[in-house]
């Protein structure tokens, strides 16, 4: 479920830009990262199950502030298969079986002979 997220998250100079972009690519599940808005104070994240309640701490906790604005769920677009798949039989392999390993009988010598003694 890829899932687009923007952060209001407070950016004064090129550090604190830097230093955001450095933590939001660190969270996992981050695809794409961008600093949008007028003031370029809003943070737009991209990716898959990402965390967004982690980020925020993190953020938090280097920057002091950030507020998440919005969040959207992006559907993606199931492909559609062409005229010439739609016909096709799957490709499947077929193995040989095993080969058997050869049986051995084996005879206990003393059974098979007649107990002479008497």
């Amino acid at each position: 479920m890829k899932q687009k997220m923007v952060l209001k998250v407070q950016m004064n100079c090129e550090k604190c830009r830097a230093q955001a972009l450095k933590i939001a690519a660190a969270t996992q599940g981050v695809t794409h990262i961008a600093i949008q808005g007028k003031e370029k104070d809003e943070l737009m994240v991209t990716g898959d199950e990402v965390d967004l309640v982690k980020l925020t701490r993190c953020l938090r906790k280097k920057l002091h502030h950030a507020t998440i604005l919005t969040i959207e769920v992006i559907k993606e677009k199931k492909e559609e298969k062409k005229d010439d798949e739609k016909y096709t039989s799957p490709y499947y392999v077929c193995y040989p079986p095993y080969p058997m390993p050869p049986q051995i009988m084996v005879q206990d010598p003393c059974q098979s002979q007649a107990c002479s003694i008497m």
